[in-house]
């Protein structure tokens, strides 16, 4: 019974070690793209060029943050939580204010509203 728990186990790390490897290479070709889409849009001139990196941006980290997360399944020291927990709050923060950024930029680009009282 020790010998089959061992192997599931053993299973179960490998599955986990190259899941996260998979969602945080999905994240950093994520931001690649993002960035290189950016820097043609910025050359290019076209609209939303801050908008759409600021997408690309947040999609990443939240890949980043889904690969920290599932790492905590295989952590087994209490100091290993506390590292992950900071980076995970830290990836939160970081979504959070460009998550706002994006708020703030898509109500820029869409001009003052009109008041239909106005004219």
């Amino acid at each position: 019974m020790e010998a089959f728990y061992g192997i599931l186990s053993t299973g179960f790390e490998w599955l986990i070690s190259y899941a996260i490897l998979l969602i945080e290479f999905i994240g950093v070709a994520v931001l690649m793209i993002s960035v290189i889409r950016g820097v043609i849009g910025i050359l290019t001139r076209k609209k939303y060029v801050r908008l759409q990196l600021a997408e690309g941006i947040a999609l990443s980290l939240e890949f980043k943050m889904g690969g920290e997360l599932l790492r905590t399944v295989s952590v087994r020291d209490w100091n290993e939580l506390l590292i992950l927990g900071a980076v995970i709050l830290l990836l939160a923060a970081l979504t959070f204010l460009i998550h706002w950024e994006i708020g703030l930029e898509t109500r820029k680009s869409e001009g003052p509203e009109r008041d239909p009282g106005k004219k």
